[in-house]
């Protein structure tokens, strides 16, 4: 049994496969991070696991953790299945990297946008030979609420509601519309150039604010919230 952890911006989640079959995953805050994984590994007898972390691991965590199991630990220097044609691949986040071996290894010679709306919303293009070049990064959803917040002294701090109007009558519906139809607008557009330039184009959505966007979205997106750990548990076997 492989033990995936992936510690994102705000949440951990945790994941067990049997090969490439996840069978249990779970969501919970950092702090109980040693506690929950020693839980997954004497449960499901796990033998090797990866952590990919976006924040800073401490140090005492990752030494408990190695007291229980094979840890590996994500970094630039890990084999990857796709190749990686990041003109500066040092610098590559672990979870785009999660995200690029998922795409490698579930659509293989198929070009390939990887849309993850979390804390921020990433934009990653695999194509059909199998190289990753990149793509772009931009504020998630409740990271534009916050800054509209902290960066003026009037406006409220919202929680993200969706608006079929165009047009706000008062000012919360205005940053309704504003933050929400314009993450939606933008990802449609980002779809929409891609799809210009690359012919049988599979896009598949994934991250925190999956649910939200999803039915919100253009039509022919792949919707999977687990893709992230299906790439972890790749690069683990492709380690081993």
């Amino acid at each position: 049994m492989n033990l995936i952890i992936d510690v994102g911006n705000t949440r951990v989640k945790s994941a067990v496969f049997k090969g490439s079959e996840l069978i249990h995953s779970e969501i919970f805050s950092y702090e109980k991070l040693v506690d929950k994984v020693n839980e997954s590994i004497d449960k499901f007898k796990c033998t090797n696991a990866i952590i990919s972390s976006v924040s800073i691991l401490k140090k005492n965590q990752i030494s408990q953790i190695k007291e229980k199991i094979s840890l590996f630990i994500l970094n630039s220097n890990a084999k990857i299945p796709f190749k990686n044609k990041y003109s500066s691949p040092k610098t590559l986040g672990v979870d785009r990297m999660a995200l690029a071996a998922a795409a490698a290894n579930k659509y293989p010679s198929k070009n390939v946008l990887v849309v993850d709306a979390g804390t921020c919303i990433t934009y990653d293009f695999l194509d059909k030979m199998g190289s990753y070049y990149g793509g772009a990064i931009s504020p998630g959803i409740t990271m534009r609420y916050k800054s509209l917040n902290q960066f003026t002294e009037n406006l409220p701090l919202l929680s993200p509601k969706y608006e079929r109007e165009l047009i706000g009558i008062d000012t919360n519906s205005s940053i309704h519309i504003g933050v929400v139809t314009g993450v939606i607008n933008e990802i449609d557009s980002f779809i929409d150039k891609y799809r210009k330039k690359n012919k049988d184009l599979t896009i598949v959505l994934t991250g925190g604010d999956l649910n939200f966007l999803n039915n919100r979205l253009k039509n022919g997106i792949f919707a999977n919230p687990n893709f992230l750990l299906e790439g972890l548990n790749k690069i683990l076997t492709y380690n081993l």
